[in-house]
């Protein structure tokens, strides 16, 4: 189930102090289908937030737990963020797949397709130089020739047995005064 929250308001007044945290958090199991070489959102990992200032900076983390229905999209996958619906990314470089996070960590010394889950772990600074709500989602692209199923806090077969592994995954943005 979905989880948003108003951790803190702090307004130190001073450049770099927490002025809000948000975050959404998930157990939630579900299969998110990602067509080849096309950025593709994971909407249930979400979160809103209202800038108090301008001249703020929202860092944006985000943990997301799963498995690739295909080993090698492990390796030919890229991690990013939207706020609205701008791509927060690298920028372009040709017919590059461009992210923040190149491909998904391993989380065991073999990769297969069945039931061994991978992890995107990562952040980005974003200025929006706004004071109207922004919604941040989480993003992948992944560059096999085909759709490719990313299972999200579980593994593919996602059997009742101990080698089948469930997490949690979450976004999380903090405002920080600029």
């Amino acid at each position: 189930m979905s989880k948003a929250a108003d951790l803190a308001k702090f307004g130190s007044g001073i450049s770099g102090g927490i002025l809000q945290v948000k975050y959404t958090q998930i157990s939630a199991t579900s299969q998110i289908a990602c067509a080849a070489d096309t950025d593709t959102e994971i909407s249930v990992l979400a979160v809103n937030i209202t800038p108090v200032s301008t001249n703020s900076i929202i860092k944006i983390e985000s943990m997301v737990n799963g498995e690739w229905g295909v080993s090698s999209s492990v390796f030919n996958s890229t991690w990013f963020f939207y706020r609205d619906s701008t791509k927060l990314s690298a920028p372009a470089a040709g017919t590059r797949n461009v992210g923040i996070l190149m491909g998904s960590s391993l989380s065991y010394q073999a990769d297969d397709a069945s039931s061994t889950p991978e992890t995107a772990n990562y952040m980005y600074f974003d200025t929006p130089n706004t004071t109207s709500q922004i919604t941040y989602k989480v993003g992948v692209k992944q560059s096999e020739n085909s759709t490719v199923n990313w299972n999200l806090n579980r593994c593919v077969t996602d059997s009742d047995i101990k080698d089948q592994e469930r997490g949690i995954s979450m976004i999380c943005v903090t405002e920080i005064q600029g």
